[in-house]
């Protein structure tokens, strides 16, 4: 990381986000009005695309199926293609300060090494700041990074602290609930042809919903599995989230698979994108919303099942 991302910045910054996650974070310190470029699936909250430039664009897949989105990906990933194009021309309109941007995953967005020609290639004097959490806390630590690295430390500092109050409240409600006994287990589902196991933080949101999750990477890539190991594993709940939809889409989706699944498991549909997948402050409200759903929303600290993210199928 660049030493000049420490540098707190004492007048206004223009930003570029090329990550929905960051571009969220950037909100949430109350900085819009600094974020001038963004991404085409940067659609948190509704306006952020809204007046801005639309630096990275990228394959329009709503047409083809999981298993044709799969084999599109993977066949362009073994060619040496790139999944996002990166508009210079945009960029250059920009003409940011800052770029916040990823090395984590080249299937999720541009990849930090190509930011970096584009930088080159246009002379400009932008810092890229990457930002790669891998668990649940160091994704709540990115939003002070962010904070850090546009001279809102504070800002950053209050909103980290309420997002871990949040957990430790969460922590204490269901431990209460469980009161010694064992956690339920639980399996999710972030891509249905073929299966795959979550990885990254989302083990750590099933852990901090008071769930045990199995089959599960923390802090390590999503990797393919099978129906069969899946069936093996029996889990007590299933949570399909599949990367990059909504909830509609989730729904959809499970259901096409629901004969696949152990016939025990509870199976919910789960809003991944906004919740689950996106490494972003909303991780919390997935937490909370899969307590509501392991034990009832009074444990959760929560009114009722959030149905506008999550919705049981079975």
């Amino acid at each position: 990381m660049p030493t000049s991302c420490q540098i707190a910045y004492s007048c206004h910054v223009r930003i570029v986000s090329l990550l929905p996650s960051t571009t969220e974070i950037v909100f949430d310190l109350g900085l819009a009005d600094q974020l001038l470029g963004v991404t085409f699936e940067c659609n948190f909250p509704p306006e952020a695309r809204q007046g801005r430039e639309i630096v990275v664009g990228g394959m329009d897949t709503k047409h083809l199926t999981p298993l044709e989105i799969d084999e599109l990906v993977r066949a362009r990933l073994a060619a040496g293609d790139e999944l996002y194009s990166l508009d210079d021309a945009a960029l250059a309109r920009c003409n940011p300060d800052l770029i916040l941007s990823q090395d984590l995953c080249r299937v999720c967005a541009v990849p930090s090494g190509e930011v970096d020609l584009a930088v080159a290639r246009l002379n400009c004097q932008a810092t890229v700041l990457q930002i790669d959490p891998h668990s649940l806390a160091e994704v709540i630590d990115s939003v002070q990074t962010v904070a850090d690295a546009t001279g809102v430390p504070e800002r950053g500092r209050t909103l980290v602290l309420a997002l871990h109050q949040r957990l430790a409240t969460l922590r204490e409600r269901t431990d209460s609930h469980l009161a010694g006994s064992e956690r339920p287990t639980v399996f999710v589902l972030e891509w249905i042809d073929p299966p795959f196991v979550g990885g990254h933080w989302v083990p750590d949101i099933v852990l901090a919903a008071g769930g045990q999750p199995v089959l599960a990477r923390p802090a390590e890539r999503s990797v393919p599995t099978t129906w069969e190991v899946i069936r093996e594993a029996d889990p007590d709940h299933i949570i399909v989230a599949p990367c990059g939809y909504g909830l509609p889409s989730a729904v959809e989706q499970a259901q096409q698979v629901l004969d696949q699944m152990p016939t025990r498991a509870a199976v919910w549909a789960i809003d991944a994108d906004a919740v689950v997948v996106r490494p972003g402050p909303r991780l919390v409200d997935g937490a909370e919303a899969l307590a509501a759903a392991f034990f009832g929303p009074e444990v959760a600290g929560l009114p009722a099942l959030p149905t506008e993210v999550i919705q049981r199928l079975r």
